[in-house]
Formats: C-alpha cells, structure tokens, sequence
C-alpha cells in the first residue's frame, strides 16, 4: 500500500466522481441496451451485423452489471464487505467485458471497412457464419482474459485503513499474484491496443473511400467521425495508462500512475452507454442514402442496408 494508492482510496474521486459517473453510465446504458437487443434479438436469423451488436450489447450489459458492485464499493469508502468470491467475480467482469467490448467494436470496424472499400468481396463472403464465428472466438477470448482475476484473491484486509479493499492493493510481488503482471501486460496489448490500432485504420480508409465517392456521403463521413472520435476518447487514455501502469509496476514497482490509470478506466466504462446511440446514429446515416443504389444493392443479401453502418 503505496502513499499514492492511499491517497486515491481516501479521495473524493474514488469515494464520489466515479461512483456518480459509473451510476449515470448504468442509468443510461441498461434501458438503451436492452432496447437494442430487443429490437435485434428477431433479426439475428437474417441479418449477419445483428450478431455482432446483440453480442457487444450483451457484453455492455454485462460491464454495466458489474458497475453497480464497484459503485457501490466506492460509495462505500472503498470497502468491499460482499465477499472474497464476488469480488473474483466482479473484477473479471468488469475487466473481462471492457476488453471483450473493444473487440468487439474492432470486428465492426472491420465488418463496416469491408462492406464500403471492397463491396464486392463483402458481397460474396458468408456473412452470417463469419460473424457468428467472431463472435463465439470474442467470447472464447473473454473466458481466457478472466481466468487469471477469477484464480486469485482480490480482496484483501487493509489493518492502517479499517477496511476491506477489492483488487486495489494486491501482493503482486508474490509468486501467487506475480503473473497477474504479465496477464494484464498482454491482456492491454491484445484487448485494447491492438483493437484501437484496427478501429484506427478502418476508420481512416472507409472516410478517405466515402470522400472519393461521386456521391454525397457527407452524414456518414460525419457520423463515421463521430464514433472514431468517441472510441478514441474512451479507449486511448485507458488503453494507454493501462499499459504504462503495468509496465511501470514490472520494471520498477512502483504505481504512481494509479490513480491516472483509475480515472481513464472509469472514463473508458462510458462507451457502454454510448454504444447503442452510435448504433442508431450510424443506421439513420447509412439509412439516409439508400437512394444510392449500387451500395445498397451491394448489401441486399442482409435486410436492412442500415445494419451495415
């Protein structure tokens, strides 16, 4: 327990900020999910996209679920007092869907690529088998990223503080908690880095395409830039101080980015309420130029077009 980490876990950012913005992000992000599985949870048999956004949905709820455990830690003075399994199971939760969540939203980004830059290649790939395999693969890949949060004790009696924290204070240099390290190095890497690196070129070449077209596209370039901006402002900081963090705490032990490393996290949990909204942002735009022929005739073999934004 380092004077940084204890300091954060008296603040009035642990024990305010990030409870409210958590409860807000729940407020908003249950009903507008549920929403949307609801409204695509009949077109799965149909529609290939529907697959994909039933399942980030699902993984949203599943992050927002989670929410409501660590607000009510923090509201509680970051004192876990539910129990050493639930916080197990919380804490993969919560990490387990943020990674699988930025996937996710990478294997759109691709699906969206495909569909405006090679149009005919979209047309002719099974779809709805691709996307059902990403997804079962993305859930596999989830499984695999919780193991490590769910094998090891996250909570830990605090005697100096009175309290009982969950997975702040870790004995990473145990031999018990030390792979917890490596798991997390690789986990920022290939959970979140390597996504946003993907939704970054996809996004840059379906604009640059659009902006060649002949046609007006203009509210989908708008629309596109919009979730690229968001995508970067919810992961980028996360996704960033999560690896500086962990690298710092390999090489020197040291963990005086933690409370960077905690507000950017917390930052990052809003894309779960965003989500649906940029869901339904993007099919008004694409649904707006369905007047353009030839790319909806590209797209017929999955009715609506609009799920293709």
């Amino acid at each position: 327990l380092s004077n940084r980490t204890e300091g954060y876990l008296n603040s009035p950012l642990s024990t305010r900020v990030i409870p409210i913005v958590y409860i807000l992000s729940m407020a908003v992000g249950v009903p507008a999910n549920v929403a949307i599985l609801c409204t695509l949870a009949a077109k799965i048999r149909k529609v290939s996209s529907a697959i994909l956004y039933c399942s980030l949905a699902v993984s949203d709820l599943l992050l927002l679920l989670s929410l409501s455990f660590k607000a009510y830690y923090h509201l509680h003075g970051n004192h876990w007092a539910l129990g050493e399994g639930l916080c197990r199971a919380v804490t993969a939760c919560f990490y387990g869907n943020l990674y699988c969540s930025a996937q996710m939203l990478a294997c759109v980004s691709i699906k969206r690529y495909i569909a405006v830059v090679h149009p005919f290649t979209y047309k002719s790939l099974p779809k709805r088998t691709y996307a059902t395999w990403v997804t079962v693969a993305m859930w596999g890949v989830f499984a695999a990223g919780v193991a490590p949060e769910l094998l090891t004790q996250q909570s830990y009696r605090i005697p100096e503080m009175n309290r009982t924290t969950c997975h702040d204070v870790l004995p990473l240099t145990e031999s018990t908690h030390s792979f917890l390290l490596y798991s997390n190095l690789f986990l920022t890497v290939f959970g979140l880095l390597v996504p946003l690196l993907v939704t970054i070129v996809c996004y840059s070449r379906i604009i640059c395409e659009l902006n060649q077209s002949h046609h007006d596209w203009a509210l989908y370039i708008k629309a596109s830039s919009l979730v690229f901006v968001i995508f970067l402002l919810c992961f980028t900081p996360a996704g960033v101080l999560n690896l500086s963090h962990h690298v710092q705490l390999f090489l020197a032990g040291t963990d005086s980015l933690y409370v960077y490393f905690k507000a950017a996290v917390c930052l990052c949990c809003l894309h779960a309420c965003l989500d649906p909204f940029l869901f339904l942002l993007m099919s008004k735009s694409a649904d707006s130029r369905l007047n353009f022929r030839p790319f909806v005739k590209m797209n017929t073999q999955d009715n609506p077009p609009m799920l293709h934004s």
